[in-house]
């Protein structure tokens, strides 16, 4: 019903710069609540962006990446990006598209149990 395909990972040096995308296919071309979530070996996941697709568009991020990470989408690719600059090691991370159908704007936030459609991952590798 819902595939999400991630790209843009990589490894980085810190204060450097990379964007991840997430291209949706569905058959229904719905509002969705979409986010990025990532996770770091011995942590739980974490959310770190969401955007509502819908009408009034709706953005939150984490406290941990504001002002460095911007979420963002091409409806008309149906594709998500994460815009991550001045990343830092902690950054070091899978990062997890993550989609939910049907949510209102008020809906869309960092709760991992909102979102029932994810990605493989992308891993992005921040060093010092």
């Amino acid at each position: 019903q819902v595939q999400l395909v991630e790209s843009g990972g990589g490894s980085v040096q810190a204060g450097g710069s990379l964007r991840l995308s997430c291209t949706l296919s569905t058959d229904t071309y719905g509002t969705y609540c979409m986010a990025w979530f990532r996770q770091a070996p011995g942590k739980e996941r974490e959310g770190v962006a969401t955007i509502y697709t819908g009408s009034g568009g709706h953005t939150a991020y984490a406290d941990s990446v504001k002002g460095r990470f911007t979420i963002s989408q091409d409806n008309a690719k149906n594709t998500m990006y994460l815009q991550m600059d001045s990343l830092k090691p902690v950054d070091t991370a899978m990062y997890y598209c993550a989609a939910r159908r049907g949510y209102s704007r008020s809906g869309c936030d960092l709760f991992e149990y909102r979102y029932n459609s994810w990605g493989q991952g992308t891993q992005v590798t921040v060093s010092s």
